[in-house]
């Protein structure tokens, strides 16, 4: 008889697979594009829906008809401006503090006690401005204390202190990132299931009822030489809080809470800050905060498309 053969199972493409450190990752600004001035905006996930747009894709199968996809609701309370970085060559070569910030922020981080002066007033040299900023969460219904994320800005070395100066301070808006029909890549943690065995987690085959040392688990560890276990056998262990990104959600709608629209989401409660609708799903579940950026590779397949919104269902 031929040999029974079959794919490994459980990519490595992941490794390890462990809870990540930190809700909101890290990301590479340098790499993105953005035709706005921010590249990034902290949101939290509200829920999921049903909505019904009219297809206006040229060349689609359904253009002018009325079709319904589904979408995820993400709530994007204002931000501000906690501090300014400056780089050159990839290093961090100074970092101006901004004034008065809002005491939630004062609980969370510690802050020195001298001022750092202006953005303007910052001699070194540098070649790049990112900003610290953190989301005003005392405006939603979800928590007081704030989330931090690093945020590239787009342009020149002038207008990116330019739109500093302008809005140290200020609550910057969801719209100074962002619009109707932009893609997004959103980037967050997964939901957390805990401790797992290796059927669920790797997805390997059931064993015959007749084993007899139980089914839900690899038939050999390791062969007697090497004496030891190699970190691709699969084994139970954490699935979920894992870093992942999904691509190029395109923007169906974005509004402001004052339509008082939605109301009593279930697991979340009621939207009161700016919100915008994305289609398709997105990882993490109720309240989990994501981080939205410009699109790493926008495709022509998805920039194509276009919907205008009618109703949620």
């Amino acid at each position: 008889m031929p040999s029974r053969k079959s794919p490994r199972k459980g990519s490595l493409q992941f490794w390890p697979r462990k809870r990540a450190s930190k809700f909101l990752p890290r990301v590479n600004w340098n790499a993105l594009n953005s035709e706005k001035a921010l590249k990034g905006f902290i949101c939290y996930k509200a829920g999921m829906a049903s909505a019904f747009v009219k297809d206006v894709t040229e060349h689609s199968m359904t253009k002018g008809k009325r079709i319904v996809v589904p979408v995820t609701i993400l709530e994007c309370p204002p931000m501000k401006i906690l501090s300014v970085r400056f780089y050159n060559h990839g290093k961090v070569v100074g970092e101006v503090l901004a004034e008065n910030l809002d005491k939630e922020v004062k609980r969370k981080i510690k802050t020195p006690k001298k001022k750092s002066g202006k953005a303007e007033d910052f001699k070194k040299d540098y070649d790049d401005i990112k900003i610290i900023c953190y989301s005003v969460t005392k405006k939603t219904g979800i928590k007081k204390t704030p989330d931090l994320a690093e945020i590239g800005l787009s342009g020149s070395k002038e207008e990116k202190l330019n739109f500093v100066k302008e809005h140290i301070g200020k609550e910057i808006p969801v719209a100074d990132a962002f619009s109707v029909e932009n893609l997004v890549d959103i980037k967050g943690l997964t939901r957390g299931r805990g401790l797992v065995g290796p059927v669920k987690r790797f997805g390997i085959t059931l064993k015959s009822h007749k084993s007899e040392k139980g089914q839900r688990r690899p038939g050999s560890l390791a062969p007697w030489h090497p004496a030891r276990v190699t970190f691709r056998t699969p084994m139970a262990g954490q699935l979920g809080m894992f870093t992942r990104t999904t691509y190029n959600n395109k923007i169906i709608r974005m509004g402001k809470p004052e339509q008082g629209e939605f109301k009593g989401i279930k697991n979340f409660g009621d939207i009161r800050a700016d919100y915008i609708i994305i289609r398709g799903s997105v990882q993490g579940p109720s309240k989990r905060q994501l981080l939205a950026t410009v699109p790493l590779r926008g495709t022509k397949k998805q920039l194509k498309k276009k919907f205008e919104f009618l109703e949620l269902r």
